[in-house]
């Protein structure tokens, strides 16, 4: 166990500095939760209103989630182009824990989830946006949705594994996040859609983890007094099923 956690922990800094020698990577990581706040909170803020409520406040919560699920494009992309050019292959072959590169993987991006988040907060509170139950729970909020981006992270890494083109693998996670974003209550209350797609939208593990931060940070449109507990149970999940999935993936990688 410890010579794995330690394996793990070279694989986290490699994937770290990776980012650090790309500088374009951190413009890219950093710049796009910038622009969704700034677009989706003025664009739509300006003209839409949620029960008298500041639509800001509303959404905010919805683009924290919305960030960390796209992110798993770049996850999913680290990993089938190491895939694609033999770095997974030289791994193996090396005196390594199997489990290294994996765990490495998702450590850095919650690493560099948490990054995301802290910048996501600062712009929110300079557009307008802010908490209302304390720090205690905005501190559980965006562990909630921390939580959720390691679920996804688990999500990218098979989704990597089992697509190791890196082009294709682009080209497949925004048709699989968009729909997920588009069917939650990220930009419109459950309660105003169709009612086969509002069914669908409270039972999205999106909608969950946003309920459930509009909740803690006391913003607009919390979800029902079950929406902290299925923001748990939902990522746990999608762990439960993805983890073992692309262990199993990576196992037979090269057989």
């Amino acid at each position: 166990m410890t010579t794995a956690l330690a394996d793990g922990w070279v694989m986290t800094g490699r994937y770290l500095r990776h980012v650090v020698r790309e500088p374009e990577q951190i413009i890219i990581y950093f710049s796009l939760p910038i622009m969704f706040v700034l677009v989706f909170g003025y664009v739509f803020g300006s003209g839409m209103a949620v029960g008298g409520d500041s639509y800001r406040e509303y959404l905010l919560p919805g683009v924290f989630v919305m960030t960390q699920l796209y992110g798993l494009g770049a996850t999913a992309t680290a990993i089938s182009l190491d895939i694609s050019r033999g770095v997974v292959d030289r791994f193996r072959s090396m005196p390594t824990a199997r489990s290294a590169l994996m765990v490495g993987r998702s450590t850095a991006d919650l690493a560099r989830a948490v990054l995301e988040m802290i910048v996501l907060v600062v712009c929110g509170l300079l557009v307008g946006w802010q908490w209302h139950r304390g720090i205690g729970a905005a501190l559980g909020a965006m562990g909630l949705i921390l939580l959720l981006r390691l679920a996804l992270t688990w999500v990218g890494i098979f989704l990597g594994s089992i697509v190791p083109n890196p082009d294709t693998v682009s080209l497949i996670v925004f048709p699989l996040a968009f729909p997920l974003t588009a069917l939650s209550n990220v930009f419109v209350p459950p309660d105003r859609m169709p009612a086969w797609l509002g069914a669908i939208s409270e039972w999205n593990p999106i909608s969950a983890t946003v309920a459930a931060a509009r909740e803690l940070f006391g913003n607009p449109g919390a979800g029902s007094e079950h929406a902290i507990a299925l923001a748990v149970a939902w990522p746990l999940v999608l762990l439960a099923i993805f983890a073992p999935l692309a262990v199993r993936r990576y196992r037979l990688l090269g057989r």
